[in-house]
């Protein structure tokens, strides 16, 4: 006896087979780096400010901006424990939710940091790090934007090199601002506050570097 499946029955199987790249994952993936660089313009908007309840604010409103991006995250890994055939390699679709939700935690990190350490002076090395942050960031959310068709690879690999160059200089402006902390800084509480949040800015440029190292493998294994 010959059997018939039901025609919705087959539809369904058929959609669950179908790559879900162009609905799904990239829509998140832009969505996820749009909301650091949102982060890392914030930031440095608050560290510009001459106003300190502004800044408590500004900071507030990262805080909050985190919380959307751990959601964005979340979602990535739940579509792709829902689907079968996938843009791109599943672990590279996990590493890159994974780092474009490190960069956005260590910005958040030097926000809170900012607010429990009562950071009130903003000094060059800060702003200047914070500077390199969104324009890392930035060029992060270039490159995730070109990744859904491929069609620009020299751009992707241009912004993966400019990210590469400003996370050299963020690791040339925090060993000067931390060497001249151990120079000029008498307080130890505060010097230990100071290298704290230079640290943790420092490293969201290094989290940078790391998606722009799994954007780099995604080419190579795509292109």
């Amino acid at each position: 006896m010959h059997y018939k499946f039901p025609q919705m029955s087959i539809n369904s199987i058929l959609h669950y087979f179908v790559p879900k790249d162009k609905k799904v994952f990239f829509p998140l993936f832009e969505n996820a780096a749009g909301n650091v660089v949102a982060m890392a313009g914030n930031f440095l908007d608050a560290v510009n400010t001459v106003n300190p309840h502004a800044r408590e604010d500004i900071y507030a409103r990262i805080n909050k901006l985190e919380h959307t991006g751990d959601e964005i995250t979340h979602r990535i890994y739940l579509e792709l424990s829902k689907t079968f055939i996938t843009p791109f390699d599943r672990e590279d679709i996990a590493a890159l939710a994974s780092a474009i939700d490190d960069v956005a935690d260590y910005i958040n990190g030097s926000a809170g940091r900012m607010v429990l350490y009562h950071i009130d002076h903003i000094t060059e090395p800060i702003k200047k790090l914070a500077e390199l942050v969104l324009q890392a960031a930035t060029d992060m959310e270039k490159a995730i934007r070109e990744l859904s068709d491929m069609k620009n690879i020299r751009g992707i690999a241009d912004s993966c090199v400019r990210i590469n160059s400003i996370e050299n200089q963020a690791d040339k402006i925090f060993d000067r601002a931390v060497a001249d902390l151990f120079l000029y800084e008498r307080d130890a509480i505060q010097l230990i506050k100071y290298k704290e949040v230079l640290s943790n800015l420092e490293t969201a440029t290094d989290k940078c570097e790391d998606v722009a190292n799994v954007l780099e493998t995604i080419l190579v294994k795509n292109v």
